[in-house]
């Protein structure tokens, strides 16, 4: 480079400047004319989600800064120098997302958007080359020596290097551990594979069994419907029970290979048959009354009940080859406001492990339990709504009755392999409401472990949003209107699931 001429020495740094300007006088108004996509992308970077509302506005205003350095002749050095350690930065940063990150977001905009990662890494490191040359070509001009220019740029990078490393690693550990409401949502970890039409809009998951899913009917309580995993084939058998006489009000059918039970709450009876057949026996009668129910074995239920002595909602069991046939635990639902509405939530059981999870519907906490209704571990979900927010009013005959609508945090369940899949009704941090109009938001968790996972968007079909999902060891199969639609989960969700009760120490 010495080799050339004075002025040519000096065009070269000349272009270099003008590049860098006119680079980024385009990103930082490409990203100011769009803040809040620029926002809501950097909030998915797994490096730096955890600090998107304070980095958005920082890198815009520190690309604007550097182009004054650059502008005047005076700070024009200071100004390459700002422009090489953004670009190792910028270079770090893409690094760290190709080669430690699950999430590949984006956070340009204009034209550099269109690069992949891997060209676009390519481009920064170019660029930072180029401020190299263009420093070198200054310092050499004032009589700086290699150790000086070595001092003033390696060590810097160095230093640069390790604060990106180092948001990396705080971000992950906030966003999975001590995360402020900010999704992260993965690229494509679900895909529509097939849709088949019901013909009603109507049917509830009853539960899954040799390689078929079970559909009840809340308009037709006692027909079953079976359709393959495939959704090719769709099968309806219409179920009898030996003892019809009761004033039922809400049957529910459960199935849980090799059998599926008919239950109603209301009413303290369960029935049980053999997948197969339309028989269904009675098994259990005036043991207990219950709103929910969730099989463990042919002989052995959980429930939630309203306890006879405090009038708030209980988990129990109910084991019929036992006596007491009934146990309550009386402690695992907390009570903030009444113990009733403010305890209000979904009981699930995990098909691959047989652990019970209760999330909570107006509060950020959900219960991980065995089968026997131990408490393993109380966790919580990523939005802020600690205590519930309801209001209620105890009538003089001793009931509760809600006098406005609740803060619903927690909208629909699943869970399998110790994932939870849960709809939030909350939107976050940085988050678009275009696509809250046009999907449902599904919030990942471990239920072994207090961490977030992810987030992903199933997208409404027409004018149906989701109505229910149920989740296996390959696909998320929802209910939306009178289809049945069937997605894949990508392996980065697959990676997830626990397969064995060896993995379920931690």
């Amino acid at each position: 480079m010495w080799k050339f001429q004075p002025k040519y020495r000096s065009l070269f740094v000349q272009i270099i400047v003008y590049l860098y300007i006119l680079l980024f006088v385009y990103a930082s108004f490409s990203k100011l004319l769009d803040f809040e996509n620029f926002r809501v992308q950097l909030a998915q970077s797994p490096l730096l989600s955890a600090y998107a509302g304070l980095i958005a506005p920082s890198v815009i205003i520190g690309e604007l800064f550097i182009v004054l350095l650059l502008c005047l002749k005076g700070t024009r050095l200071i100004g390459l120098y700002g422009s090489f350690f953004l670009m190792v930065d910028f270079t770090v940063y893409i690094y760290l997302i190709l080669n430690y990150s699950d999430f590949i977001p984006c956070s340009c905009g204009g034209l550099i958007e269109k690069l992949g990662w891997t060209a676009h890494m390519i481009f920064n490191s170019v660029f930072a080359v180029l401020a190299m040359v263009a420093v070198i070509i200054l310092e050499k001009e004032k009589g700086a020596g290699a150790g000086t220019i070595v001092i003033k740029s390696v060590l810097p990078s160095l230093a640069a290097v390790g604060v990106v490393t180092g948001l990396f690693l705080s971000s992950e550990y906030i966003i999975k551990k001590e995360n402020n409401f900010i999704r992260r949502f993965g690229q494509h970890p679900i895909r529509d594979e097939k849709a088949f039409d019901l013909g009603a809009n109507s049917y509830y998951f009853a539960g899954i069994a040799n390689g078929k899913i079970y559909l009840g009917n809340v308009t037709a309580p006692l027909r079953l419907t079976s359709l393959d995993t495939a959704l090719t084939n769709k099968k309806v058998v219409k179920i009898k029970i030996d003892c019809t006489g009761h004033p039922f009000r809400s049957i529910q059918v459960k199935v849980q290979c090799p059998y599926f039970y008919v239950y109603d709450g209301n009413v303290p009876v369960i029935y049980r048959g053999q997948l197969g057949d339309s028989l269904a026996r009675t098994i259990s009668f005036e043991d207990s009354y219950f709103s929910q129910l969730e099989v463990i074995d042919s002989i052995s239920f959980v429930f939630r009940a309203q306890s006879s002595k405090t009038k708030t909602q209980v988990l129990g069991k109910l084991s019929l080859n036992q006596r007491p046939k009934v146990t309550l635990n009386e402690t695992l639902l907390e009570k903030q406001v009444d113990g009733v509405f403010d305890t209000d939530g979904q009981l699930l059981r995990d098909g691959q492990t047989g652990k019970l999870t209760y999330i909570y519907a107006y509060r950020n906490e959900f219960l991980v339990m065995d089968g026997n209704l131990g408490l393993l571990r109380k966790l919580h979900t990523i939005d802020t709504i600690s205590r519930a927010q309801v209001q209620v009013r105890l009538l003089a005959d001793g009931n509760h009755r809600m006098d406005a609508p609740p803060l619903q945090v927690n909208k629909k369940s699943a869970v399998y392999g110790q994932v939870l899949f849960n709809e939030s009704n909350l939107m976050g941090k940085f988050e678009s409401r275009e696509m809250w109009r046009q999907a449902a938001i599904v919030d990942m968790y471990r239920s072994g472990k207090q961490e977030y996972l992810g987030s992903f968007y199933v997208q409404n079909r027409g004018k149906n949003t989701m109505s229910r999902m149920f989740a296996t060891d390959k696909h998320l199969f929802v209910l939306t209107g009178n289809e049945i639609v069937r997605y894949r989960f990508a392996p980065v969700v697959m990676r997830y699931f626990k397969t064995g009760e060896a993995e379920n120490l931690d």
